[in-house]
């Protein structure tokens, strides 16, 4: 039997709120899936703002990330398919908030999200799910244990950052964590790069955030900047992502662009 290549794993964090960091999850996985990928959302914040903005309706979510990381079921049970082709969620409901008191005391406890993801393969070829190329993983706005399982299954993080005046704010202590999940839990683990998300031109703050993080964090932060985009912010009250809500809008232009420059980064790590 032909060996199915592991997914990528990229993990969206940043303890900030507000930075664009479910809407990223979200239009990267759709634009990923536009250019031929097979993408699975899992969905990490109790919120559950991935599910609702790729519309997976609350009364639908049977099986829940909340069930995968008590080991009640496995990720693929959970998975459900989206409107948009190759492209799959796992979902999450509010049970999420009391998963870290349920598992704090076991050891295995910042492992659980890695382990559930290792069984994936097997369980593709026998329930029928299409082998994903790129998972992402929607992380709560906080630097908990939800985001530590997230960061140890990881092999890179991808880091929306708002650009406003408070931008840089908060990068340093994600940035430290990354460092000592690294150290401790992941030794292969990588800032994938950083995306900037909410840029306004017009807005001379903006263009100053912008160059002040290229010139802080260098080759890392992706070429591509998202703007500030009216038709980002509507489509998930439709339950969709921008890419279907409005093709043709700069949002979803964006989102295009990022997803092939992710694409050329992974080549050029697998090359290295």
């Amino acid at each position: 039997m032909t060996e199915v290549p592991r997914p990528r794993i990229l993990v969206l964090a940043n303890q900030k709120g507000g930075v664009g960091k479910t809407t990223t999850a979200i239009n990267l996985g759709t634009a990923l899936a536009a250019v031929g990928e097979t993408v699975l959302v899992i969905d990490l914040d109790p919120q559950g703002n991935a599910s609702t903005g790729l519309g997976v309706d609350r009364k639908a979510r049977k099986i829940s990330t909340y069930d995968v990381l008590l080991g009640e079921s496995s990720l693929a049970e959970a998975i459900v398919a989206t409107a948009v082709p190759r492209l799959c969620i796992a979902p999450s409901t509010l049970d999420l908030l009391g998963v870290e008191l349920q598992i704090a005391g076991d050891k295995d406890r910042a492992f659980r999200l890695k382990r559930a993801i290792a069984e994936l393969a097997p369980a593709e070829r026998r329930e029928q799910i299409p082998p994903f190329t790129y998972v992402l993983v929607d992380c709560p706005p906080s630097l908990n244990l939800l985001t530590i399982n997230a960061l140890a299954g990881a092999d890179s993080v991808v880091v929306p950052l708002q650009c406003e005046f408070f931008a840089l704010e908060g990068l340093s202590q994600l940035l430290s964590t990354v460092d000592q999940v690294k150290k401790t839990l992941n030794p292969r683990l990588t800032i994938h790069g950083i995306v900037l998300t909410m840029f306004d031109p017009r807005n001379n703050l903006a263009t100053q955030v912008v160059a002040d993080v290229r010139r802080f964090m260098g080759d890392k932060v992706y070429e591509t900047v998202i703007p500030r985009n009216v038709r980002v912010s509507e489509a998930p009250s439709y339950g969709k992502p921008v890419l279907l809500y409005d093709l043709k809008c700069s949002g979803s232009q964006a989102y295009l662009k990022l997803a092939t420059e992710v694409i050329q980064r992974e080549k050029q790590l697998r090359a290295a």
